[in-house]
């Protein structure tokens, strides 16, 4: 059995929470969480809350244990970037794009799918 959760338009660049996420594919929801709470970066925060999120969708509407659930995924996907402009000499601007991030976690039963 699978169930994902979805932070989105997170803001935060894609390419600076995507470390962060390899690191929890395949560990148990505690390991997961452990982890997590013991980084310090955006990105942590960001990715504990949608793990948090999926843990609770786990047992309060499919009343099962979490801790029977292992991290299959966790996607980090570009959102819109915002478009904003910073003054520069003699009356010009320079654009600037503050990126923003889908994060997505899947998590799956220990026996891969099987209830």
């Amino acid at each position: 059995m699978e169930v994902q959760s979805e932070l989105k338009y997170a803001r935060i660049s894609p390419l600076k929470a995507q470390p962060l996420a390899r690191r929890l594919k395949g560990l148990s929801v505690g390991e997961a969480l452990n982890i997590v709470k013991a980084t310090r970066c955006k990105s942590a925060a960001l990715i504990e809350k949608t793990l948090k999120a999926a843990v609770a969708d786990v047992e309060n509407n499919h009343k099962l244990s979490a801790e029977d659930f292992r991290v299959k995924s966790v996607a980090i996907d570009a959102g819109p970037g915002l478009k904003r402009f910073w003054s520069r000499s003699r009356g010009m601007v320079r654009p600037v794009r503050k990126r923003t991030s889908h994060v997505k976690v899947i998590l799956e039963t220990e026996q891969g799918g099987k209830e």
